[in-house]
């Protein structure tokens, strides 16, 4: 096997030379240009750029939700063609159904169990979200972030190998928020999922990533990869976590393009 194959079978992402147009009134706007991202397992990868940049069409395009025109999207080795059941997506909003209690939202997308076996598998991921108690409860008896629970507890019940993350806390309060992000990083640990999380709270970027994604304005382009030491950023207030903060401000207000995003995507 050649080191050019070795290496790339070393990623469970795999994104080269991607780019994507939308048409609006009918005319092309390109949204990403040139992305190249590589994210190995068990990676822990956060997304911060501009409004409109593209990051959350770039996650759904890695998801299989929405196609491109040229480059090339991997996951665990394959073209991305689709959905699949070993990628799962997590919104800003739950998308709960109303009507289904809160374990049958959790068990929606597994058809293929049988009674027993879904009924484990639910038990198992409302118990890693802290939900075990509210199996039985609808999505409106439910606060934001219980809600958010039950919605990563429902991408992780297919037991996916990557799991996608579009401003999952982003209508939350400041301290569920903390909360969340402690909870998700503990079931990313656990659950060894590799994810990938679109934020524009860039002290969550700091905390929960490996490696933050700095994207430009629109037409999006990964200007920068920052390796997160994970000692100082799992310190808020460290100095350490100051200055990552600080690099990465002073990349958005001191080394901005002078084009804007318009906030269309």
């Amino acid at each position: 096997m050649s080191s050019a194959k070795k290496k790339k079978d070393d990623y469970i992402i795999n994104v080269e030379h991607l780019n994507k147009h939308f048409l609006v009134d009918k005319q092309p706007v390109q949204v990403l240009q040139d992305i190249n991202l590589h994210i190995k397992k068990g990676e822990f990868i956060t997304i911060v750029g501009h409004s409109g940049c593209g990051k959350s069409t770039l996650l759904k395009i890695m998801c299989g939700l929405v196609d491109y025109e040229d480059g090339i999207v991997e996951r665990n080795g394959h073209a991305v063609v689709g959905p699949g059941p070993k990628c799962g997506m997590v919104f800003q909003d739950h998308r709960l159904l109303p009507w289904l209690k809160i374990k049958d939202n959790v068990g929606f997308g597994l058809k293929k169990l049988s009674k027993e076996e879904r009924e484990e598998n639910v038990r198992k991921h409302l118990e890693l979200v802290g939900l075990s108690g509210f199996a039985n409860s609808y999505p409106s008896q439910l606060s934001g972030g219980m809600s958010q629970r039950a919605a990563i507890a429902r991408g992780l019940a297919n037991n996916p190998t990557i799991l996608l993350l579009d401003e999952p806390f982003g209508a939350l309060d400041a301290l569920t928020r903390i909360q969340m992000q402690k909870e998700i990083l503990r079931i990313q640990k656990e659950e060894k999922t590799t994810m990938v999380m679109v934020t524009h709270d860039i002290d969550e970027a700091i905390y929960l990533g490996n490696r933050i994604v700095i994207m430009s304005a629109r037409p999006g382009k990964i200007k920068e990869i920052i390796k997160v030491n994970p000692v100082d950023g799992k310190k808020r207030g460290s100095a350490g976590f100051a200055a990552y903060k600080k690099r990465i401000y002073d990349y958005f207000f001191e080394n901005s393009e002078d084009e804007e995003a318009d906030g269309i995507i």
